[in-house]
């Protein structure tokens, strides 16, 4: 089950839009809830620590956001649902099987992360060094030239993934599972594609990587001198590639990516502008989910030209939908349960304490990345890491002696069972819901009409959102248009959607709230809105079309977003 489940949402490269990383995250649900299965059926109790209790709280924030709120019930259960299975990730980890059943389950979650690694390795190479081998459905075709994405189709994902096969190969040679010279060979092929990604999250890890082996005395000379070189090995890799670019003519995108002129790519901008809708909602945030909408209906010249749904940054992503007591609040906690995290993996010697301290760079990386970017929002991701901090959080009676008949399980135990269960059936349930609004974005042989199809998706549970969205940009008629123009708004909103919302809002004679949206889509100045602009060439049809027209006062974000204002 952890090889299912470290190597499956990874190497899928299949995908039905309209998400590109559905079936991925799906396969992880799925897949980590039978991980809980094999590990977790002999917890003597649960435990309510801080990680648990930060949990808790953001889907009580989701929860305030969804009723209170405006935030479409599709978003809202996702969220939760997402939120409750990071819970029992976590708490199955506190309960794997006694000290040295808790080992064993780790040292099974890093041999299947080596290997999903080992595979991960060989896909950047096609590519990087043979892209005409990516089918796009067994490999992913990159959309950066000379730049490796895997299969998860994002350079900085691919970074995170070997970077965490990295920390499960210094743990197996630490336990012995793994020769030396194996280990190290292995270490330094990912770093090598981690130079393939040219992911600058990439580069920082690897340095953490060194870090870990300054830190950690206890660790064998041979494994600090890994861990050391590591980023010896990445400049070594970085001249290599260089070279064959320039003897080859091929492009390599460590090149271009050394030759933007905004080191951040856009981040800064986009942390500036988080930070003042922080200023404008310091107490109780912009709400759960709701960061795209208003940053995007906020007026911020020069903003970034990309239609950005995160903040790019976790503990600002936080602060800014939450509010800065909950959010501080919330940080606390994680970074409290972190720290006891750390602390009791210092204490343990022995194969235990490298088993702990080795789950403790689990979450760390994935942390560190997470202040660049936004990795835990993908199940792919946050499941693993949860239970890895689970694990090294464990204490002493978190779990009973090596899994025994059914009959001794715990009533904990069972809970842990029965969410496992539940985590599979929802998995397979998601999926289900989401064929329903695949059918709309494409055409297959004998399908009902769109509208129909539209109609259809508008009623799942998890994805109606998309359904509405295609009705918008469409214009095909439904029932209801206002709510599926408000409900379609808080996913992501983009210049298809924000054209159909400016000419709705004009249609019912809101002129302000219209010409709002043309100033804010004059932002982004992108190129798929200059057709919608071009009757402002012409003084005869300018006068007549409202997105011509001067922009009158701003509005407030949430302004729009209330009916019959």
């Amino acid at each position: 089950m952890a090889l299912a489940a470290a190597l499956g949402p990874t190497l899928l490269a299949f995908n039905v839009s309209p998400s590109p990383t559905f079936l991925n995250q799906a396969l992880a649900f799925g897949l980590w809830g039978g991980f809980v299965l094999a590990t977790a059926t002999t917890a003597r109790r649960l435990r309510l620590g801080l990680p648990e209790v930060a949990l808790l709280l953001l889907m009580l924030a989701v929860a305030v956001s969804w009723g209170p709120g405006t935030l479409p019930s599709t978003l809202a259960l996702s969220a939760l649902a997402t939120l409750a299975a990071a819970l029992l990730m976590l708490q199955a980890g506190r309960s794997a099987s006694g000290e040295a059943g808790a080992r064993d389950a780790f040292v099974l979650f890093c041999w299947a992360w080596v290997l999903a690694g080992a595979v991960n390795v060989l896909i950047a190479a096609v590519q990087v060094f043979a892209p005409g081998w990516a089918d796009g459905d067994w490999i992913a075709a990159s959309g950066f030239p000379g730049r490796a994405v895997g299969n998860l189709r994002q350079p900085n994902h691919l970074s995170s993934v070997l970077m965490w096969s990295s920390i499960a190969v210094v743990v197996l040679v630490q336990l012995k599972r793994l020769p030396v010279r194996l280990g190290a060979v292995l270490l330094a092929a990912m770093v090598f594609a981690v130079v393939l990604t040219a992911s600058r999250t990439g580069l920082v890890s690897v340095v953490l990587l060194a870090l870990w082996g300054l830190v950690d005395r206890r660790a064998s000379r041979a494994t600090r001198w890994m861990l050391l070189t590591a980023p010896l090995v990445y400049a070594l890799s970085w001249w290599l590639m260089a070279q064959w670019a320039t003897a080859t003519a091929r492009p390599f995108g460590g090149a271009a990516r050394l030759a933007e002129t905004d080191i951040s790519s856009s981040r800064f901008a986009i942390w500036a502008n988080t930070l003042a809708l922080i200023r404008a909602n310091p107490w109780f945030g912009v709400g759960w989910g709701e960061f795209n909408l208003a940053w995007t209906l906020t007026p911020f010249p020069g903003r970034p030209t990309a239609f950005f749904d995160h903040a790019h940054n976790l503990p600002l992503q936080l602060a800014v939908e939450l509010g800065l007591p909950l959010a501080t609040l919330v940080t606390a906690l994680l970074l409290g349960g972190f720290g006891m995290a750390a602390w009791r993996a210092w204490q343990h010697d022995g194969d235990d304490g490298v088993a702990r301290r080795g789950a403790v760079m689990v979450v760390l990386m994935i942390a560190t990345h997470s202040v660049f970017e936004y990795p835990l929002w993908y199940s792919y991701f946050l499941l693993p890491a949860a239970w890895a901090l689970g694990v090294a959080l464990r204490r002493p009676g978190d779990s009973g002696p090596p899994a025994g008949p059914v009959a001794e399980r715990t009533a904990a135990g069972w809970s842990l069972v029965v969410g496992a269960f539940v985590l599979i059936a929802g998995a397979a349930f998601a999926t289900w819901d989401y064929r329903v609004v695949t059918e709309i974005f494409r055409a297959t042989p004998g399908a009902p009409p769109l509208q129909q199809r539209v109609l259809t998706g508008q009623r799942s549970v998890f994805f109606g959102h998309h359904a509405d969205y295609a009705a918008v940009t469409s214009g095909i008629p439904v029932p209801d248009p206002a709510a599926a123009l408000g409900r379609a708004s808080h996913y992501l909103l983009d210049t298809r959607f924000m054209i159909a919302w400016a000419r709705a809002l004009q249609a019912q004679g809101d002129e302000a709230g219209a010409r709002h949206l043309v100033g804010r889509l004059r932002e982004f100045n992108k190129a798929d809105a200059e057709s919608f602009f071009d009757d402002c060439d012409e003084p005869a049809s300018a006068a007549a079309a409202f997105q011509c027209q001067p922009p009158g006062p701003p509005l407030d974000w949430r302004q729009l977003t209330q009916p019959g204002r």
